[in-house]
This record gives C-alpha cells, sequence and structure tokens, in this order.
C-alpha cells in the first residue's frame, strides 16, 4: 500500500511531523473541507525507525558497512531515497551486492549521502524523463522499482506521470537494456475503483507481457504509515482516529518487511515470474489494533471517528490523490485487506515479525 516512499532490520519506525510541512494531505479530520464534503488533512512527515533517532539521523547509517561486493551484477534501486527504497539499498548492500541507486534533482542531501555511505553508486534519473532511464537501466541486471507520487511529490508528480506513465518508461527502458529481473512494488487488489489501483494494475499488466523475467509484490497497509500520527493515529498521545467503525481486517505490514521480501526476491529462481501477497502476522481491525494498544498503554485513548460519508465523498473527489486515499481508508472501515502469507513464506522465506512488536514501538 502507498508509501512507497516510507521502508529490512528491526522493527517498524513511526512517522513524526517533522518534514515537508507544507504538503497537503488529503483525508478526514483536516481543517479545510473539500468540494463533496470530504476533508483534508495537513501533516508534516518525518520517520523514526528502530535504527536510531528520529528524523533524518536515523539515515546516517553508522557502523554499516557492507561485505566485499562479487560478481559484476548490478541492481538498479529506483525510489532510493524513499524509506522503503532505501533499506532495500541497505539490505542488497548487506549481502554484498553492487547497488545502484536513482535519485531525483533536489533529493534530500542526506539520504543521498547515506546512499554513498553504504557503498552504493548514486546517479540522478527521474521517472518522467525516459531519456534518463535509459541511461541508468543501461548495464543493470537488476531492476526494483518502489517510487510513487503517493508521499512525495515535486513538480510535474501525479498518480498518472509517476505512478502510471513514468514505470512503463521504466518497464521499456530495462526491457531495451536486457534486464533479466524486475521487482515492482504494488499492492493487493481492492474492490474498489480508484486511480492509484488503475496505474498500478495497468503497470503490472505491462511487466507481465513484456518478457521480462518479474517479481509483483503485494504489501497491504504499511504499519508504520496507516497507524500513525501522520494520519492520525498516535496512541503515544492517547488519540487515535478511526476509519468508520474500524470494522475492516487488514494484515498491517512493517515496511521493514518489504524491504526483506524485495531483497530475498532477487537471484531467485522461485520468486521469477510471481505475484505474491506480503502482510503481518495476523489480520487485525482498528478496534482490535487500539484495544491491543490500549491494554499495553494501561489507559484509554481518545477516538475521531470518521464517517463512512466522508470517506465516501474523497471517493467523488475530483483529486486523483483524494480518491485514492479515500478508497484505501475505506479498506480500513469496511472490508478490509487481509492476506495469505503462504507462498511468499515458501517462495521467499517470509516471517513477518509480530504484531505486538510495533505495538511496543509505537507507545514509546
Amino acid at each position: 500500500m502507498p508509501v512507497a516512499r516510507p521502508a529490512g532490520g528491526g522493527t517498524g519506525g513511526v512517522l513524526r511531523g517533522r518534514r515537508d510541512a507544507g504538503r497537503r494531505w488529503p483525508g478526514p479530520g483536516g481543517p479545510d473541507r473539500q468540494r463533496g464534503g470530504a476533508t483534508r488533512l495537513s501533516v508534516r512527515i518525518g520517520f523514526s525507525g528502530p535504527d536510531g533517532p528520529a528524523g533524518e539521523a536515523w539515515e546516517t547509517a553508522v557502523g554499516m558497512r557492507p561485505e566485499k561486493s562479487e560478481g559484476v551484477s548490478m541492481d538498479l534501486v529506483i525510489g532510493a531515497t524513499g524509506y522503503l527504497g532505501l533499506e532495500i539499498c541497505k539490505g542488497l548492500r548487506r549481502r554484498g551486492r553492487n547497488v545502484r541507486a536513482m535519485v531525483r534533482e533536489g533529493s534530500d542531501r542526506v539520504r543521498v549521502e547515506t546512499l554513498r555511505d553504504i557503498g552504493a553508486a548514486v546517479v540522478v534519473g527521474d521517472l518522467k524523463d525516459p531519456g534518463s532511464l535509459a541511461k541508468v537501466c543501461r548495464g543493470a541486471s537488476v531492476v526494483i522499482s518502489t517510487a510513487s507520487s503517493t508521499l512525495s511529490r515535486q513538480d510535474g508528480d501525479s498518480i498518472e506521470s509517476v505512478d502510471r506513465d513514468g514505470q512503463l518508461s521504466l518497464i521499456a527502458s530495462a526491457r531495451a537494456a536486457a534486464v533479466g529481473h524486475f521487482v515492482f512494488i504494488s499492492f493487493p487488489h481492492d474492490p474498489t475503483d480508484f486511480p492509484l489501483q488503475d496505474a498500478k494494475r495497468t503497470v503490472e499488466a505491462t511487466l507481465r507481457g513484456s518478457g521480462l523475467g518479474y517479481t509483483i509484490l503485494h504489501p497491504t497497509h504499511f504499519r508504520e504509515i496507516w497507524l500513525s500520527p501522520a494520519l492520525g493515529f498516535d496512541p503515544a498521545g492517547g488519540h487515535v482516529r478511526v476509519f468508520g467503525k474500524g470494522e475492516g481486517r487488514i494484515s498491517w505490514i512493517s515496511l521493514h518487511d518489504v524491504a526483506l521480501a524485495a531483497v530475498a526476491a532477487v537471484d531467485n529462481p522461485r520468486a521469477l515470474n510471481r505475484v505474491l501477497e506480503l502482510g503481518g502476522d495476523r489480520a487485525l481491525t482498528q478496534a482490535e489494533v487500539i484495544a491491543l494498544l490500549e491494554k499495553e498503554a494501561g489507559r484509554t485513548f481518545k477516538r475521531e471517528m470518521v464517517p463512512e460519508s466522508d470517506l465516501e465523498a474523497m471517493i467523488r473527489s475530483d483529486d486523483p490523490l483524494t480518491r485514492s486515499f479515500g478508497a484505501l481508508m475505506l479498506a480500513c472501515a469496511r472490508h478490509g485487506c487481509p492476506v495469505d502469507n503462504g507462498p511468499a513464506a515458501e517462495v521467499l522465506d517470509f516471517r513477518p515479525r509480530p504484531f505486538t512488536e510495533y505495538v511496543s514501538e509505537c507507545l514509546k
């Protein structure tokens, strides 16, 4: 699920109110009402993970030294300065693999330096610039794409230009460069029709028919996004936002586990030409998550209940991103997103960390 700009080892972190101060998030509970009655949520996005303190300091990867690289293979990571992309780069380097990390002009300098510190070769490119994609794909054996417009935007970024057309251009460039394996991060099917899902399914269909070896990963809602202050879920502060009645059962996943799964797919013959769903160790409703957190905290949280009518209004919005988040929020309220990790366990030895670890982490 989107994110894709969030991110294996260690328990899931929590989003904090730090960066992208001007970013306007579509979502219920914010100060402004939109057309059709949908609300907007204003948040600042930052990340605090278990490997270090909140904010940019976490990205320094102090003491991390990759093993000596062997062979001539090159793994190209698209979205490398995002939380998930950066974790994938770290995981690949821990395995001694050669990593080429694509960044954009204007990418966060601290994260770019982190990529260099772990031994990744940093190259500049943009999914909206097919010429740059042809250059960065040249000589790559593997392409892993986590990039999305959902959490980080520059001028011209949109679901259409990045999540659809940009990814299609990347597939074309990878095919022209004779890349052997393309790993694409998407999300499971949702019964609601919305722009982000349309873009993902178009890219998946194109990838499956491209002749490239592929692995498509379908992680569910990231814990570090959907159960975080960024979306009004702040158990450490004693306040939680609930979409609808919070009855959708979801296999909330840590982005760190998604990164581990992506790394495990590389050079794995069993993962070729597979679509694999990824979820947490159990499926829980928002109500059940809150009950676990309240029991651990020893107190009752203040609940902000977001009516399903607000989410339905978001889905009717003219803005593709608002419509997409409205649909994903509606999954939390109604039908959920439970997944079977059996195939991923067999193919990738996927063993998601217990949800109880996240319960402890987000109460700190």
